[in-house]
């Protein structure tokens, strides 16, 4: 298992190497710069636009509203890499992580502002075997670029590859909840698989319902007991802010039982990290928000901003400060992902800390094995098409799907993490691929919301709505 464990971690570093941090760094300065800032600096229409309009239904084509399609994409955002992601970040990279999470964020409205907008352009609608406004990469890769053969292969590698990610869910609740209460890990992943069955078997309806509910309350819940140890720990925080600053350009030596950390690790594991965490060019908003409701794609892409804003820049530094705050990284070396958290919390909070992170890391994951499957299963409708097959084959899909959460939570954290990233970096590439091939499409919708859309609007006129959808063959790609 530690030659394996080896073997993983070699080669997400080769794939998360320098390369790989000048692409989606540069994309995301690429495209900002394209975007004239606008996902920064209009704060007060992107907030207008997303968390002011949480309980608007919207307007237009599609098969759930804004937010509800924002809440089954922040399922798979607020989770497990919030907390255990960012721990890992910091064991590994050091504090100065925190601030390559930062600009990966700021970086990524943009990139995943482009997601959105793809999702929305390339979406098909299926009728017969479901109804539902859908799209994922495999509906991109055909419809935007007439690859169909590419299509089936990319459909059958998500399909089969991505589930395997949700043991890294898994195993940080069983990790958690025996921590805090003492529960026998094989229990609680049965418990969790059960759960997660009972609601993605509603389908869409279901799972974008509970994550309106869900993710909302749990994520705020958790901030307020964040700033509640910054609050015990107010005169360290100017400390902490410098620490994260410094350690970003420079070195930090070992300290306590922490082994120190390079500025070449603190960029790798910050941005590998905060990718994993907000999800930015990974193409999962591709599919999320194909289904919301809305006026232009380009509205709907204010969710670029939306999600990674509350994800990155304020959940996952609550996580950070606890961390830091507390020393746990530096007085327990030997523990990395969610546990390490936890006893950041317990710190503080003593008891109640852990029983709370377990509590919280457990919905967290719960949530995020929700939304994966969410994202999966597209790839499944596109590979058996709106067909009666479709329908027949989405049972076994799920027990496949949830197979891995439930039998493969023992595996070493380290190489669940390194798994996760490899196949992260493989959704990057084929993402990035598909902004640059398409980015004059993207530019022409973005021009056209602000320069036509949008001014008219103000005017007080009545522009016709900008939604798309894709006729679909009735056969199976397959």
């Amino acid at each position: 298992m530690d030659v394996f464990s080896s073997f993983l971690t070699n080669v997400a570093d080769f794939m998360w190497g320098t390369p790989m941090t000048i692409a989606l760094i540069g994309t995301g300065l690429f495209l900002t710069i394209k975007f004239k800032f606008r996902y920064i600096t209009k704060i007060g229409f992107h907030f207008k636009n997303t968390y002011g309009k949480m309980f608007s239904k919207g307007e237009g084509e599609g098969s759930v509203s804004s937010f509800a399609a924002a809440c089954t994409a922040m399922a798979n955002t607020i989770g497990v890499g919030n907390i255990g992601g960012v721990a890992t970040a910091i064991t590994m990279g050091g504090p100065g992580a925190i601030f390559w999470m930062w600009i990966s964020a700021l970086l990524g409205m943009s990139t995943k502002a482009c997601e959105i907008i793809l999702g929305q352009r390339y979406r098909v609608k299926y009728s017969k075997s479901m109804d539902e406004y859908l799209c994922d990469r495999s509906f991109v890769m055909k419809n935007a670029f007439g690859w169909k053969k590419g299509a089936i292969v990319l459909a059958v590698f998500v399909f089969m590859l991505g589930p395997w990610t949700n043991a890294v869910q898994t195993q940080a609740v069983t990790a958690s909840l025996k921590e805090a209460f003492g529960v026998n890990p094989t229990i609680a992943a049965i418990v969790i698989g059960v759960t997660c069955l009972a609601t993605i078997a509603g389908g869409l309806k279901t799972i974008s319902s509970t994550m309106e509910k869900v993710v909302p309350f749990m994520a705020a819940v958790y901030i307020l007991a964040g700033l509640g140890i910054m609050a015990f720990n107010i005169t360290k925080v100017p400390a902490a802010f410098c620490l994260i600053f410094k350690s970003a350009f420079t070195p930090i030596a070992g300290v306590g039982g922490f082994a120190g950390a390079t500025v070449r690790e603190a960029m790798r594991y910050g941005i590998a990290r905060g990718l994993y965490s907000n999800d930015a060019g990974t193409g999962y908003a591709i599919i999320a928000h194909a289904s919301a409701q809305t006026d232009h794609p380009v509205r709907q892409s204010s969710w670029g901003w939306g999600e990674v804003f509350l994800d990155t820049i304020v959940v996952c530094t609550v996580t950070a400060l606890s961390i830091i705050l507390t020393g746990s990284y530096v007085k327990y070396s030997s523990v990395t992902s969610a546990q390490l958290t936890t006893i950041a919390f317990r710190e503080v909070y003593g008891g109640v800390g852990s029983a709370f992170m377990a509590c919280a890391i457990s919905v967290f994951a719960w949530t995020t094995i929700v939304g994966m499957y969410y994202s999966c299963a597209k790839s499944v409708n596109y590979a058996f098409g709106d067909t009666l097959w479709n329908k027949r084959v989405t049972p076994f899909y799920m027990i496949y799907f949830l197979l891995p959460a439930v039998a493969f939570f023992k595996v070493d954290a380290t190489a669940l993490w390194a798994a996760t990233d490899i196949l992260s970096a493989c959704y990057v590439i084929v993402t990035l691929i598909f902004i640059y091939g398409k980015h004059k499409e993207i530019f022409r919708l973005f021009n056209d919301f602000w320069d036509r859309f949008l001014p008219a609007l103000k005017r007080g006129e009545k522009p016709a709505k900008v939604s798309y959808e894709t006729v679909e063959q009735k056969k199976s790609p397959v």
